[in-house]
């Protein structure tokens, strides 16, 4: 093949690519980090903005609020790793080398955008969902004085509240290591989040790109292993991610914003309530008629509610 060729066939795996991701950025914007091969997202100019995803989602998720957040804030949004076009690598066999797996490539994409990239060490805005929240709360507590002020949606970063109870769904995938399989063989359990997860239902195409980085088999081993590791009790590894160590408080200082999608079966108004007990200073915005993926059902509005509170309006 001549290198025209090669060219014009690169240029057309893009374009069928991009043809794949409605509203997703543009190839030019997309990144990787050297040191790990970890996909993101590098759009728009000012202080930066990063945005965490959870499972089964990726930076796909965020499709919606780049275009009221790019004219004001440097976007930075990685797909966590096994998910997304991150690289499918073997995650560490011990439950808790997992999560420090995740923080540490949370660290390479930090000194990568920061000493190759340009982006300041300090000033940072985090967006966080689902498990986005503890896997973010933890990083920024290993980090002080990185972030400065946090966006949070439909998630949790403490114990969960008195009362509340996991949806039996998510129990069964859990606990059950043959419903586990059943789910990972079949991809069931991202299937039913682009249906189940919103309010507004998604396009085919939408459903589709969702679901596009995962259809092999090979390819959702973190689905599984996210859903495996909520944790339930002290007793389960990822349970320190939900429990900040001394001096944590600190964050009760850091101006957020809270958009919660009220009619999410996991993250229910009992978990928000919990929220704002423990930062009675944040603004909190409920849209009553949006689901778990909040920012696909309200996510035009909610742009513009993060962007005012960018520019300190709320």
């Amino acid at each position: 093949m001549t290198a025209d060729n090669r060219r014009m066939s690169g240029a057309t795996r893009t374009s069928v690519l991009q043809e794949l991701l409605p509203g997703y950025p543009a190839r030019e914007h997309w990144r990787l980090v050297p040191s790990t091969g970890q996909h993101y997202l590098d759009v728009g100019t000012g202080a930066p903005l990063l945005f965490l995803h959870g499972n089964p989602t990726w930076s796909y998720a965020w499709r919606k609020l780049l275009p009221t957040l790019v004219p004001h804030a440097r976007c930075l949004a990685p797909d966590l790793p096994g998910l997304g076009l991150s690289q499918h690598l073997a995650s560490p066999s011990d439950p808790a080398g997992r999560y420090l797996h995740q923080l540490d490539h949370l660290d390479a994409l930090y000194r990568h955008v920061v000493r190759d990239e340009g982006v300041p060490p300090r000033g940072w805005t985090f967006v966080v969902h689902d498990w986005g929240g503890p896997l973010g709360f933890a990083w920024l507590l290993r980090n002080p004085g990185v972030v400065s002020r946090l966006v949070v949606l439909n998630t949790i970063a403490f114990p969960w509240p008195e009362g509340y109870r996991l949806p039996f769904y998510l129990r069964w995938i859990r606990d059950h290591r043959p419903v586990a399989a059943a789910v990972h063989a079949t991809n069931a359990f991202a299937r039913a989040t682009v249906r189940l997860g919103v309010t507004h239902g998604l396009s085919a195409a939408e459903r589709r790109a969702y679901l596009l980085p995962h259809l092999r088999r090979g390819n959702r081993r973190a689905i599984t292993e996210f859903v495996r590791a909520i944790p339930r009790s002290p007793e389960d590894a990822a349970w320190r991610l939900l429990t900040p160590p001394e001096g944590a408080d600190d964050l009760g200082r850091l101006p957020m914003f809270i958009g919660w999608g009220m009619r999410d079966p996991v993250f229910t108004p009992l978990v928000l309530g919990e929220w704002i007990r423990r930062h009675p200073h944040a603004a909190v915005h409920r849209f009553p008629r949006a689901g778990h993926l909040v920012m696909d059902d309200a996510g035009a509005e909610l742009g513009v509610h993060i962007r005012d509170f960018l520019r300190g309006q709320r």
